[in-house]
């Protein structure tokens, strides 16, 4: 056993000789080939000369981490991305420009510079740039590229004190620097820019709704929610391996929380752990419990998920059940871990969320009644958009501030008056669909998760555009032919030909919404009462094929 430096950086405001020292001592293991934990604002990560293979290969060694699951180099600046990677394109550095110093994580084509055993193999590297401040003076004293995945033993939950990672480390490694708790406490976030469109391989502390406001579309590998296969690739850290896990087996419950807490408490076994939200904490008396933070501060869950999965090994737990937060903004990582613990031994009690979409005069309607007559919900969208116009002051405030006076003097939306702002100027309605689309998700989920509902049908045209498609585990395109089309939109609202025949040309064309539904439905049905018992045979074997999965 080796004997392992502590460098205690947790106060940058003391001597500033004696923190230049700490700064240029850890900064020498490195140089020298050595590795020395370091804090970042993610987790603490295990740093070595990315350029130096030996030095890599001592991280593998150190975490008994696969040779093919690939490291990421850590930067100062967007400055030394050239040193290291080629064909850079300008979202690299909007991205850059955008967030870091942060935790996000580029996938770029490697330089020769950079070795193979520190990409596992693969012809791309992951680049970052972290923000801490001890880190990143540690790198810039160093003059090379650290490479530094999460500094705990390969598998077991990632380090976000200094501590954790003497428990995991010391005697193993050269240095530990304590630069205070984790931030933000879950990895950063990693998204393909090689590829088109970018795609997150893992989700971690900027959110994927953030990158997408910089990068439009961006596609979700399928290992974030499932697990890879044994003669898969991992492209990046974190996919492919069991990662995070406790001693205790772990049984991750999705859904609504008043579900999944209900869920629990029946199936809990005596001796068995709890991890849950903090407001259904007090229903599992007689079990060592960990609370993640509220249903609602995913933030905190992002904070406190490793330490909770960590600190069960100082117990005789022998099986943990989980809470699992819904994988909106910052939920999307704390999911992935959880599930990642648990070898994706997942139970799902959401209820099934188909979304509705298509073109006007399609059917969407009859679909609907289908759903219905199964025992489902419908939320139509536009009604509850019309709703929060009269409840939600903060939305009628944001739409004032944006297009001045458009509420009447008795609350109501003058729609011609909004109507005359936005139509015609797409910069004036992407603005006004970024402030509806901020909120009626929310609300969308508020209602989802209140339902006892086994089945929930989301009817929004601009479902796949707005987003709103996330909430969804189905989605179903219905379709019908364009003639077909036009002549039911003009029995139904009564309007001439030519002004029905605009209608549908105006609307997004088939193609669209096969390539974006997972499922679809074709009215070519003589009356709406034929088409609505297709629709119940088809719905009824999606809800029994998503039941049958489960």
């Amino acid at each position: 056993m080796m004997h392992t430096r502590y460098f205690d950086l947790r106060d940058t405001k003391g001597q500033q000789k004696e923190i230049e020292d700490k700064i240029g001592a850890a900064a020498k293991i490195l140089r020298d080939g050595g590795l020395v934990g370091i804090p970042t604002e993610t987790v603490y990560g295990l740093g070595a000369n990315g350029l130096n293979p030996d030095a890599v290969g001592r991280i593998f060694a150190a975490k008994g981490r696969p040779q093919d699951n690939p490291l990421i180099l850590h930067i100062p600046s967007a400055d030394w991305l050239e040193r290291y990677c080629g064909d850079i394109p300008d979202t690299a550095y909007a991205l850059a420009e955008r967030f870091w110093p942060g935790p996000l994580t580029m996938i770029l084509p490697r330089r020769d510079i950079v070795p193979l055993r520190t990409t596992g193999g693969l012809e791309t590297v992951g680049v970052r740039c972290p923000d801490h401040p001890v880190t990143l003076a540690i790198i810039e004293a160093a003059g090379v590229p650290v490479a530094a995945p999460s500094g705990n033993t390969s598998g077991r939950p990632s380090p976000t004190t200094a501590q954790h990672m003497m428990e995991d480390m010391m005697g193993r490694i050269d240095g530990i620097v304590d630069g205070g708790p984790c931030a933000v406490g879950v990895e950063s976030t990693i998204i393909d820019l090689t590829v088109q469109p970018p795609r997150l391989l893992r989700p971690g502390g900027l959110p994927l709704e953030v990158l997408e406001q910089v990068l439009g579309e961006v596609a979700v590998d399928d290992a974030v929610r499932r697990k890879m296969g044994e003669g898969e690739r991992p492209r990046a850290p974190g996919m492919k391996y069991r990662h995070y896990a406790p001693k205790a087996a772990v049984t991750v419950v999705t859904g609504p929380a008043r579900r999944s807490a209900a869920y629990i408490r029946e199936h809990l076994p005596q001796g068995a752990g709890v991890i849950c939200f903090d407001e259904y904490a007090p229903q599992f008396t007689g079990h060592i419990v960990h609370r993640l933070g509220s249903v609602d501060d995913k933030l905190a869950q992002a904070q406190h998920v490793f330490d909770a999965l960590r600190t069960f090994d100082d117990t005789d737990v022998t099986e943990i059940y989980a809470q699992c937060p819904d994988e909106s903004g910052l939920g999307l990582a704390v999911s992935n871990r959880l599930k990642k613990a648990a070898g994706f031994h997942v139970v799902d009690v959401s209820p099934l969320v188909i979304g509705f979409t298509g073109p006007t005069g399609a059917g969407k309607t009859s679909a609907l009644r289908a759903l219905e007559r199964l025992g489902g919900l419908v939320l139509d969208c536009d009604a509850v958009y019309h709703e929060l116009l009269r409840t939600d002051e903060s939305l009628r405030n944001a739409i004032t501030d944006a297009f001045g006076p458009v509420f009447g003097a008795d609350g109501a939306l003058d729609r011609q008056k909004l109507g005359t702002a936005v139509f015609g100027d797409p910069a004036a309605m992407e603005k006004l669909n970024a402030i509806i689309f901020d909120r009626l998700p929310r609300e969308l989920l508020r209602r989802i998760n209140d339902s006892d509902a086994p089945l929930i049908g989301i009817d929004a045209i601009n479902l796949v555009e707005s987003g709103l498609s996330r909430l969804c585990r189905r989605t179903v395109a219905v379709l019908a032919p364009a003639e077909t089309r036009v002549r039911r939109i003009i029995a139904r609202d009564g309007i001439p030909e030519d002004y029905a025949r605009l209608r549908v040309q105006a609307q997004k064309p088939d193609d669209f919404y096969r390539a974006h539904c997972t499922d679809v439905l074709v009215n070519d049905a003589v009356t709406p009462d034929a088409f609505e018992t297709i629709a119940y045979q088809r719905l009824q074997h999606i809800f029994e094929e998503e039941t049958d999965h489960e």
